[in-house]
């Protein structure tokens, strides 16, 4: 508009264009960064050529000499020595498997080294190792194969001088010795190459550039490829490279390199990088599983906790953010009492807050298959150890790699003073996705814990930054809370968190701050800090989602029936103990000089819950593994039945039967009840055995016995059996009808054979003794008996048909099916008893028994309670669900009647339809190629009833696993005159009154299922924890059957002083007083459905 002239403003973009520029492409400018630190063709070009600033070996620097101890034996530091060293050096190979060599090394470092920043000695034999300083004090593991293979240097070694120090080599992996993989039986004959001893100078520079380089190509890899931080990363990641090539891989280079990572994720050298206050969503914990046995035994084990734990002292010496958490007491109590030295190590890190114990039970043990009270034993003697050691008891149950987790844990974990629960296993799941990562898990009888799953779907993770990531893309909860548990280091074989692990939480963590898309992860925080942050959000409303009931692990079923030697000796040895602690509970009251054997009942309980680990109980450990458990339980029997015979001794009741003597029995359950016996060595002689609890009769049977039991073979083959109840049918060794005769019903299904030996094919997808897979059930195969059946006990007591079955060339099974005499009005059942010679290759053995009952679900035994399940396939959970565990019955019933099919010591079952199989044995060949070969004694029962699932199926299963014990007879004398005890009020009781002088009446849904001393009374205590004044009974009451019941705990106050009754916690700590009529004897108790109540009996 006006005259003047225009102004153009400028711009910095030149005019003219310099040349082309092309757009990058963005896989190949991505796949170029795999160049940059790796180890491959062009090491010698990158990082990995300016790793190092120097290298000294040979034996000038580091002389090496060893001692062979023979025989794979492991003897202690100071054992190894005293022996002569022979020199050695790199390339010599050690073995065999699981031999042990101690190297002592006698370190120089050369001048030009000395000045240099940091040194390491690099030692690498492909196996494990413990390095030793030369006064005897373990220092750090070695992992071997590349991994955890350096030693920081003291500074005191810089002088010159020779330095003398030990490392104890294992001949094994941190995964044992399988051949061709892991899982596969060992390889007796592997030997180890030394292939690394040197003293080396890292360049920290170097090192620390190669992680930062690490973590942000992991974020152009794994962030969306439309995310600008994803750009972003890989602009760095190619800067980096550029500035190195240009640099010719200077030192000067390398720093500006650093320079370049910084601009994404900041400053990450140091502890520093998580003083932030911005909000978390992932909170790391280091963390070492190890395995208590598996692909290695004990003794491995506990030289792998000595590796293991200390290294994550000293890297918590050089980490200050580093915190770890480990379970296991007995792990604990091995250190304790094999590195001592070590242990006071550890224990200094717990008090600082930087180690911590995690658990609450002896061993990550099996949930499956021990028995309610050992559950319970789990959690007493695990937390007692961590209160007397180290302060406290554990809130957190963790136990991330056990198969399944049994529907009562939840309440068992209340009782024992735990809240929370971790695991992560059923991501494991091969079926169905399970739903949920944080959320409240519900008892049977309603008792609750909060539940979270690691997101990651695992325990062992290696805190890349995929595992920060995925802890919040695999959360299945988010709509109640974003944060999730990173359980990071290696595990099971042992080794925890490495230095590496914990530098790339740190520059995660930059880079969430500096960046940002990337969740952010805290360090510094524990488990249980964890925990209190979602109780205190359920506490201000969060609701977290509910689920009832077990937590079925959809795999490894198989290992409900695997090693079926080792499940005998566990529930066997739970019985045992049961008997053990009700007579020398007794014997104690009785007689004031006798000393409650506490020290060997908790060495007896100690070994049997150990034998209860994962690996071990369920059958998926290694062959050597099961020749210390078989030696261990013969020991613990042998320690049992002393402590049997010495309280029976001093209750007056004799020693094992002979026939030259008068008998009479122990009933050691706590009801009354009835069983015909044959009177041990004699032909044919039989008794009734009937009272209790505690002393009963004996009374011997006459062929004029007004009951009686009757057998013929009516054609060739067939042969019935009958008594009061029951007209039986067997057909080849199979029982083709079952007449219930006070019903009139048929129990059998017209054309159909229970008692059915059948095989199958048992090849699984993986994991030989872990596995059992539902195509199995295709392969069904009956067996065929071998020759006739042939009738060995004729009555009129009882009667017994014996039918052999070929299974192989090498195989075979004799079962002999009997029935006796009815006893007033006790239950009767039909008893199988077989002996099997197996030597099979990957088959499973089960038993069926069709029956004429139609439900949608059967019941199963499960610890204090019952789990109902599926018999059809309706759903794929349902499907899952093709095999499951089970302890003493299984009950299919509808209205009105039912059936229970009782074990001895066998644990897998199915109801398909109105089928129910009992799995009996397995064949896997690994990762133990002769697990279940050899001779085997099986014992199992159908039981019918009429009317629904009750009491009677609980009592009578119970029955059926404790036998009475035929003993000598006490004198009249000794049971009209007891020995005077001058303390005790029982003084003048007979023995059979003092022995039910504890019982529980009212509702048949009340088990009492063990009585025992007080753990802290003072003539009982070790010592461990304060020691209460005055003398207690604990008494364990649980009800059965799933409704509220109630009952009188009543107790002769003429035998047992009785001043007040407390009920407590599992633990067993001060209680709430329990209403009663302390005059009477009379203490009432009334539980909800399925609950598990502890009372202590003041005396």
């Amino acid at each position: 508009m006006g005259g003047g002239s225009r102004h153009i403003p400028g711009t910095p973009l030149p005019k003219i264009a310099a040349g082309p520029v092309g757009q990058q492409i963005h896989s190949i400018y991505k796949g170029r960064l795999g160049q940059f630190a790796s180890n491959g063709e062009y090491s010698s070009q990158n990082l990995q050529a300016a790793m190092y600033d120097g290298r000294a070996s040979g034996q000038e620097h580091v002389k090496l000499q060893v001692y062979s101890p023979p025989d794979l034996s492991r003897p202690t530091f100071e054992e190894a020595t005293t022996h002569e060293f022979k020199d050695t050096h790199v390339g010599a190979s050690f073995g065999p498997s699981w031999a042990t060599h101690w190297i002592k090394l006698t370190l120089k470092v050369p001048e030009e080294l000395q000045k240099k920043e940091h040194l390491e000695l690099h030692w690498d034999a492909d196996n494990e190792g413990l390095i030793w300083t030369e006064h005897g004090e373990p220092l750090q593991g070695l992992s071997g194969g590349g991994e955890r293979i350096e030693w920081v240097l003291p500074d005191s070694f810089r002088d010159g001088k020779s330095h003398t120090f030990y490392i104890e080599m294992a001949c094994n992996g941190m995964f044992g010795n399988g051949m061709g993989s892991s899982i596969q039986p060992p390889d007796p004959n592997r030997y180890f190459q030394l292939k690394v001893a040197d003293i080396v100078a890292v360049n920290l520079e170097a090192r620390a550039l190669s992680v930062d380089f690490w973590i942000i190509g992991d974020a152009a890899r794994e962030f969306p490829d439309n995310s600008w931080e994803e750009h972003q990363a890989l602009q760095i990641c190619n800067d980096i490279m550029d500035t190195f090539i240009k640099g010719h891989g200077t030192q000067e280079s390398i720093i500006q390199c650093r320079e370049i990572a910084r601009k994404y994720i900041g400053h990450v050298d140091s502890s520093k990088v998580y003083e932030s206050e911005k909000e978390s969503l992932v909170y790391a914990i280091g963390h070492c599983h190890i395995d208590t046995c598996w692909l290695w035994p004990w003794a491995e084990t506990k030289r792998k906790i000595a590796r293991s734990w200390s290294n994550q002292c000293d890297l918590m010496d050089r980490y200050p953010e580093h915190r770890f958490t480990c379970s296991q007491a007995q792990q604990y109590k091995w250190l304790e009492t094999l590195y001592p030295k070590l242990f006071d190590r550890v224990k200094s890190k717990i008090k600082e807050g930087s180690f911590q114990p995690v658990g609450g039970s002896w061993v990550e043990h099996d949930t499956n298959l021990p028995s309610g009270e050992s559950l319970v034993r789990q959690f007493l003697y695990g937390q007692r150890y961590f209160e007397s050691r180290f302060g406290e008891q554990c809130k957190t149950f963790w136990i991330p790699d056990t198969f399944g987790y049994s529907a009562q844990l939840p309440q068992l974990c209340r009782l024992a003073g735990m809240g929370r629960f971790f695991t992560q296993k059923l991501s494991w799941n091969n079926i169905n996705v399970f739903p949920h990562t944080t959320f409240n898990w519900v008892a049977l009888d309603g008792s609750q814990v909060l539940c979270h799953m690691a997101p990651d779907d695992t325990y062992t993770a290696s805190a890349h930054f995929g595992d920060v990531k995925r802890t919040v893309s695999q959360h299945k909860s988010l709509d109640q809370d974003n944060t999730g548990l990173l359980v990071f280091g290696k595990g099971d074989g042992g080794g925890g968190p490495t230095f590496e692990m914990l530098e790339k939480l740190r520059r995660c963590r930059g880079m969430s701050d500096n960046t940002g898309l990337l969740p952010r992860v805290k360090m510094g925080d524990s488990v249980e800090d964890y925990f209190a942050r979602l109780e205190k959000k359920a506490a201000n409303g969060t609701e977290f989602v509910t689920w009832y009931g077990e937590l079925y692990l959809e795999l490894h079923r198989g290992t409900y029936t695997t090693q079926a030697n080792n499940k005998w000796n566990n529930r066997h040895s739970e019985i045992m103990l049961h008997d053990i602690e009700y007579l020398a509970t007794m014997a104690t009251i009785k007689d004031s000089s006798y000393k409650y054997p506490k020290k060997e009942i908790d060495d007896i309980w100690e070994n049997v819950l150990l034998c209860q680990f994962h690996d071990c109980l369920p059958g998926s450990a290694i062959e050597v593994c099961y020749r210390d458990s078989d030696e261990l339980y013969a020991n613990l029997f042998k320690a049992g039945s002393q402590l049997l015979e010495r309280a029976l001794s001093v209750l007056g009741v004799g020693a094992n039967a002979s026939r030259r003597s008068p008998y009479t029995a122990i009933n050691t359950l706590p009801w009354s009840r009835a069983e015909i016996k044959k009177i041990p060595h004699s032909r044919n002689e039989y008794a009734v055995v009937h009272g209790g609890p505690g002393v009963v009769s004996v009374e011997a049977l006459s062929s004029t016995s007004k009951s009686t039991a009757s057998i013929k073979e009516v054609e060739e083959g067939i042969f019935h059996l009958s008594n009061d109840h029951f007209k039986i049918e067997v057909k080849y060794g199979s029982i083709t009808s079952l007449l219930d005769l006070t019903e009139d019903r048929e129990l059998i299904p017209s054309g159909q054979k229970a008692n059915q030996l059948v095989i199958f094919d048992d090849k699984p997808l993986n994991f030989q003794a872990w596995d059992v897979e539902v195509y199995h059930l295709r392969s069904r195969e009956e067996l065929r008996p071998s020759g006739k059946s042939h009738i060995i006990e004729q009555g009129p007591h009882r009667v017994s048909l014996v039918t052999e079955h070929k299974i192989s060339e090498k195989s075979w099974i004799r079962t002999t099916i009997s029935l006796s005499a009815s006893i007033d009005n006790q239950p009767s059942y039909v008893e199988m008893s077989s002996e099997v010679e197996w030597q099979e290759a990957m088959k499973i053995l089960k038993v069926e028994f069709p029956v004429d009952i139609t439900n949608t679900e059967a019941s199963y035994e499960t610890q204090y309670g019952i789990i109902r399940r599926p018999t059809h396939y309706n759903t794929s959970w349902d499907m899952a669900k093709f095999e499951v565990c089970c302890h003493k019955w299984a009950d299919l019933s509808e209205a009105g009647y039912g059936v229970s099919i009782l074990n001895d010591s066998k644990y897998g079952f199915s109801t398909a339809g109105n089928m129910m199989r009992l799995s009996l044995l397995r064949a896997p060949k690994a990762p133990d190629a002769h697990a279940d070969m050899g001779r085997h004694r099986v014992r199992y029962a159908i039981f019918p009833h009429a009317g629904p699932l009750d009491h009677r199926t609980v009592r009578t299963a119970r029955n059926f696993n404790h036998p009475f014990r035929l003993i000598g007879s006490p004198t009249s004398q000794q049971q009209q005159h007891l020995p005077p005890a001058p303390s005790s009020p029982s003084t003048s009781a007979s023995t059979s009154k003092l022995l039910s002088s504890i019982r529980l009446t009212g509702s048949p849904a009340l088990v009492l299922d063990a009585i025992k001393r007080g753990e802290d009374d003072r003539d009982v205590s070790r010592g461990d924890l304060p020691a209460r004044d005055g003398r207690s009974v604990i008494v364990r009451v649980y009800e059965s059957l799933g409704g509220k019941a109630r009952g009188v705990l009543e107790v002769d106050l003429d035998v047992l002083g009785v001043k007040k009754v407390e009920k407590c916690n599992l633990l067993e700590d001060e209680g709430v007083v329990v209403e009663g009529e302390k005059e009477g004897g009379r203490w009432k108790v009334q539980l909800r459905a399925f609950e598990v109540a502890t009372y202590r009996l003041w005396l």
